[in-house]
């Protein structure tokens, strides 16, 4: 337990200090949403793709990528079962499911960083590979349904193939399967690239916290919540270990489950008609209250 909590709470610091920063308007407001942009689209993508193209990948692939889908799915069918009991209208539902299962890829890559050893890219790159794409469909086909129509919105498949994170493991194993070396000047390159990608991810999830935001909905906040930051995960890691995962899959597909609802989940609500000022809550309440689940669930699975 001592490991995980030394592991997580600089992790939250950073978070605590971006929320901070944001508080004291410095460096200014206009600076977040750049920094979250430019963190997306180039910072962690670069990232990935030097930390995966030299990696050398385990057996641990299968069980986790199962273990993730199957919880995902999982996940997904207990935010619909609990739909009705919670009487909540079709943009509310939306968010309820969002916060069910979608994963704050900035929280789970600095926790595998600290807790999974060297193999924490290539563990990581396989549970991102997985989610992302079913998440992303699973969420985009509830939102289209059920959300109050704002206009047209891009498809499924062109918000997957416009997905920088997706976009990134799929060039870093395409070079790591067919041994193409990147060129030292390059690899340096986005190494240095690559390292400012967590902090300030992390700092950007602080500065979007909206504390005074976490009031109402709160059967849908404890709903969202327990189904993602505790069923969720434990849930992962019981598939993984039915596969045979190893203890470091298991641990993987723990810390990509327990972390708390990606701040992007707001912005898709607003886009597609969901009710984004209770997505905004759930967020704001998963990311707290995940400062006391994680290192609980973290440590009684590892």
């Amino acid at each position: 337990m001592s490991v995980v909590i030394f592991a997580i709470v600089p992790i939250f610091g950073l978070i605590l200090f971006g929320w901070i920063l944001y508080r004291l308007d410095f460096p200014g407001q206009g600076f977040w949403p750049v920094s979250e942009r430019l963190t997306y689209y180039i910072l962690l993508p670069a990232l990935l793709v030097q930390g995966l193209s030299g990696r050398t990948f385990q057996a641990d692939g299968l069980p986790l990528a199962g273990a993730v889908f199957l919880a995902v799915l999982s996940s997904a069918l207990l935010a619909r079962i609990v739909w009705p009991l919670l009487k909540l209208d079709g943009p509310a539902y939306t968010s309820l499911f969002q916060g069910a299962f979608r994963p704050n890829s900035y929280v789970g890559l600095s926790i595998a960083a600290s807790l999974l050893g060297p193999d924490w890219m290539t563990l990581s790159a396989v549970a991102l590979l997985t989610m992302i794409p079913i998440i992303n469909v699973l969420c985009v086909l509830t939102l289209s349904r059920h959300g109050t129509p704002v206009g047209p919105n891009e498809g499924v498949a062109v918000k997957l193939a416009k997905n920088p994170l997706i976009l990134a493991c799929v060039v870093g194993l395409t070079l790591n399967v067919l041994h193409v070396p990147l060129p030292a000047m390059l690899s340096d390159f986005l190494d240095i690239l690559g390292r400012a990608a967590l902090p300030m991810g992390l700092l950007a999830v602080g500065a979007g916290l909206r504390l005074e935001k976490v009031v109402g909905g709160k059967r849908s906040l404890i709903a969202s919540s327990l189904i993602h930051l505790v069923l969720f995960p434990l849930m992962a890691a019981g598939y993984c270990t039915l596969f045979g995962g190893s203890a470091n899959a298991t641990l993987t597909a723990v810390i990509y489950t327990a972390i708390p609802v990606s701040v992007s989940s707001f912005i898709l609500a607003r886009q597609m008609g969901g009710d984004h000022r209770l997505m905004s809550q759930i967020i704001t309440f998963q990311t707290l209250l995940s400062a006391i689940s994680l290192p609980v669930i973290l440590g009684l699975l590892r």
